[in-house]
């Protein structure tokens, strides 16, 4: 029997795609049958607790004792933290056909240890918009970035954030304040060069990405704009294939100034003219500063039409209490 190679070839790209297809089928699957079963056990939990009054008198010694029982007669998994995540994730979701079934448990375990309804809702829908890892997960929890985003929105805001996670339309979404880059391992007070600062981030450039959202694809690091007879440099070059336009980031290790916001209006005016295509949007400068004067910035981008933001970045996580303090203020404020 003679078998053309490249037919054979493409059978066995074929079977390996239906393979890896149906893998991936049989893990989901796995996943979102984990998850309704530890739904259920948080049910069968919160109901023997209503029916007995366990809740207010034997709670602590009624997760100790399920925790030993369950794990001599099932094996692992049966915890005592993993029993009370189970209660809560009933809890969180009564009706059933709200969990995601796009989540994994190990989602759902990080998720529940958020401190309100607001964020739970947030970094569910986050994880599935954004195809989230755990290890991502826990990343972006620890960096506050619920808070962060939520800050630069009203009540409103806040609540469809909640609602519907991220969803980038306009320039403005692209911005946190403060981008947080405690990945750069940079120490706060360290002495450091903005070509240091450049470079660090060109090693760590797919967690700087991910730092900075959705949509961004990297194009150049010190792109140059001949003006004038004069040659200048714009720090990291990105397209937002959402937003489809250029977005120009200049770095400055200390605080923002005028000059800076000048010229990135310069290099947005060559850009529009030069280097933008049929279908492209206009371009977004972004100015990422260690410090800014909110004062000096209004006065200063006053009858700018081009986009330009500007945003703090930060060495290290933030204290999530004094954000969340903030946002509570400002939710109430909007009451």
């Amino acid at each position: 029997m003679n078998i053309d190679n490249n037919q054979y070839k493409t059978l066995i790209s074929q079977i390996g795609e239906i393979l890896s297809s149906g893998r991936q089928r049989a893990i989901q699957s796995v996943n979102t049958i984990l998850v309704m079963t530890y739904w259920e056990i948080g049910r069968y939990i919160v109901e023997f607790e209503q029916q007995g009054n366990e809740r207010a008198e034997y709670g602590s010694q009624l997760f100790e004792r399920l925790s030993k029982d369950l794990t001599l007669s099932y094996g692992k998994g049966f915890s005592r933290s993993n029993l009370l995540y189970m209660r809560k994730l009933y809890l969180t979701f009564q009706i059933s056909e709200t969990l995601s079934h796009k989540l994994t448990w190990s989602h759902y375990f990080e998720i529940l240890k958020a401190d309100s309804e607001l964020e739970i809702s947030f970094y569910c829908k986050q994880c599935e918009l954004e195809k989230w890892s755990v290890r991502e997960l826990k990343r972006q929890m620890k960096s506050s970035l619920f808070e962060r985003i939520a800050l630069s929105k009203d009540k409103k805001g806040v609540l469809e954030l909640a609602k519907n996670g991220q969803i980038i339309e306009k320039p403005e979404d692209l911005i946190k304040d403060p981008f947080v880059l405690e990945f750069l391992q940079i120490p706060e007070h360290f002495q450091y060069l903005e070509s240091e600062l450049e470079e660090n981030i060109i090693s760590n450039l797919q967690q700087f990405i991910m730092e900075m959202g959705k949509g961004f694809a990297f194009v150049a690091r010190q792109y140059r704009m001949s003006i004038g007879g004069k040659h200048f440099h714009v720090d990291l070059l990105f397209y937002h294939r959402i937003l489809k336009c250029f977005v120009l980031i200049d770095l400055k290790r200390g605080e923002i100034d005028h000059q800076d916001i000048g010229q990135m209006n310069l290099y947005l005016n060559y850009f529009k003219k030069e280097e933008a295509t049929e279908g492209d949007n206009e371009p977004v400068g972004i100015i990422l500063g260690a410090h800014k004067n909110q004062i000096l910035v209004e006065y200063a981008t006053v009858g700018i039409s081009n986009k330009i933001m500007l945003s703090k970045y930060q060495l290290y996580l933030p204290k999530k209490e004094e954000l969340q303090e903030e946002l509570e203020r400002l939710i109430s404020k909007n009451e």
